[in-house]
């Protein structure tokens, strides 16, 4: 057989091949698709409300009329810490007896307090017109549904949380439906007065983030209503800048429960490590988050103003990005710091410290953000105060702390000695959002020999616990 019949047999046979190979591709069963993940969501289809929208609304609380006509169980968001700005009552730790607390009643070393600044404050509240204590929390027209469920992009609230005259009412009530990630972060993005202010791990490069960014969502589309669930209108969830513990919280396992790792070495830390410490490796990976707030830099009409540094009606400040979480034990709760409750202004005072220990068996390391700041006090009567900034004859006009802590020693019923200054505090703010892809999780290495990013002796170690076989 001469080279030239060879090239042609092989030739032909490779065509034979190849018209056997279409044909059994042609004839061979589609293999379906891995199924999702258990706790993959789907998005929901949502009712079209633009035929059954009126062509005017004179006021929101027409809109909440018109909501409540065809879904009168909505309301029952009246009796939700979103609406009341209150918890239940609960058993504070260090202090007698039950109450309740929430934003309504409780400081914080960011904007400070709600109380007698409620024109900017409650621009974040679900509800219409709460200026001062005469706002009726009983009556239903006052709720906000279009701030949950809006989809148009063209709602914006104002001061009182009332939407402000550029607001197109009719558009938002035709475009409702499940609330979107946008809904949520409207708020949580941007509350204690700017972005990434108050939360680490939540800000507005979340509307629509890349998987590397928060796994969950940029992977797996999901919404924030798919892990905080709503329902009756009550959002789970705990933020523990206002509560105290994590009952009707929101946790890994509620959907990765029985989770186990590859690796068996892996799974013998998640008793004493919480799933986030691994998994957050790092927040305000995309945004800056505010890191320290001193207020008593304020009122310098000299200094340049620079919104990432410096606000003359704010005092200084200062922000991190792709930072490194600070770890701590943590049982799912913490102390609280009360209205009234005295300090020692030379040393730090922990707004809400959480709770738990090396010897607790309930308690995890956590990845924290965590907030220092300078803040007004009483110095006569010891205890941190909540001076007006807001309005008319708020420091934010006048710049006087004087007339600020009178305005605010009204607006809260505390009294108020004559003499002030600035102490410094902590505020805690444990990590879960911005999980990263797997790949990006800690290794062995960032938390264990030289180069580990653990305070082991701060966390009750006598050393790093994989040379001392985890002596304490």
């Amino acid at each position: 057989m001469t080279k030239r019949h060879l090239l042609i047999g092989l030739t032909f046979v490779a065509a034979i091949a190849v018209v056997v190979g279409v044909a059994v591709a042609i004839q061979r069963p589609p293999v379906p698709p891995p199924p999702a993940p258990a706790y993959a969501r789907k998005l929901r289809p949502h009712f079209d409300h633009a035929p059954v929208t009126p062509a005017k609304f004179e006021s929101p609380q027409a809109v909440t009329r018109s909501c409540l006509g065809c879904h009168p169980d909505a309301a029952h968001v009246m009796r939700s810490s979103h609406w009341q700005w209150l918890g239940d009552e609960v058993a504070v730790p260090g202090h007698d007896g039950k109450t309740r607390i929430g934003k309504m009643n409780l400081l914080n070393n960011f904007c400070l307090v709600n109380r007698g600044n409620e024109r900017s404050c409650t621009k974040c509240h679900i509800g219409y017109g709460w200026a001062d204590d005469s706002f009726d929390f009983q009556k239903a027209e006052n709720v906000d549904c279009l701030v949950c469920h809006e989809r148009s992009g063209t709602y914006v609230k104002g001061m009182y949380g009332l939407p402000t005259k550029e607001s197109d009412l009719v558009a938002a009530a035709r475009s409702v439906g499940t609330p979107q990630r946008e809904n949520c972060l409207g708020c949580h993005a941007f509350g204690g007065g700017g972005q990434g202010v108050k939360h680490g791990d939540l800000d507005s490069s979340l509307a629509h983030p890349f998987e590397e960014e928060d796994v969950h969502m940029g992977r797996h589309g999901f919404l924030c209503v798919d892990c905080h669930r709503a329902p009756d209108h009550q959002i789970q969830g705990k933020a523990f800048s206002v509560s105290v513990e994590d009952s009707h919280g929101v946790a890994c396992a509620d959907c990765h429960a029985g989770h186990r790792h590859a690796d068996a070495r892996v799974d013998a830390h998640v008793k004493s490590v919480a799933c986030q410490t691994c998994h957050i490796p790092e927040f305000a990976g995309k945004l800056p988050t505010k890191a320290w707030w001193d207020w008593s830099k304020a009122g310098d009409a000299a200094r340049k103003e620079d919104p990432h540094g410096y606000l003359k009606i704010k005092g200084e400040f200062g922000y991190e990005q792709g930072a490194v979480p600070e770890y701590r034990w943590f049982n799912g709760t913490v102390g609280r710091y009360l209205l009234g409750d005295k300090i020692d202004p030379t040393k730090v005072t922990q707004l809400n410290p959480p709770l738990g220990g090396i010897d607790d068996p309930k308690a995890k390391i956590w990845p924290f953000k965590i907030h220092r700041g300078k803040q007004p006090y009483d110095a006569g009567f010891d205890y941190l105060f909540p001076p007006v900034t807001g309005g008319k004859d708020g420091y934010w006009t006048t710049f006087d702390w004087d007339s600020a802590f009178r305005l605010g020693a009204a607006a809260s019923k505390i009294p108020y000695s004559g003499k002030y200054g600035f102490a410094p505090t902590e505020m805690h703010w444990p990590l879960s959002h911005m999980v990263s892809t797997k790949e990006k999780a800690l290794a062995c290495t960032d938390c264990h020999g030289e180069r580990s990013r653990m305070d082991w002796k701060a966390l009750g170690y006598a050393a790093d616990p994989i040379k001392t076989g985890g002596r304490k």
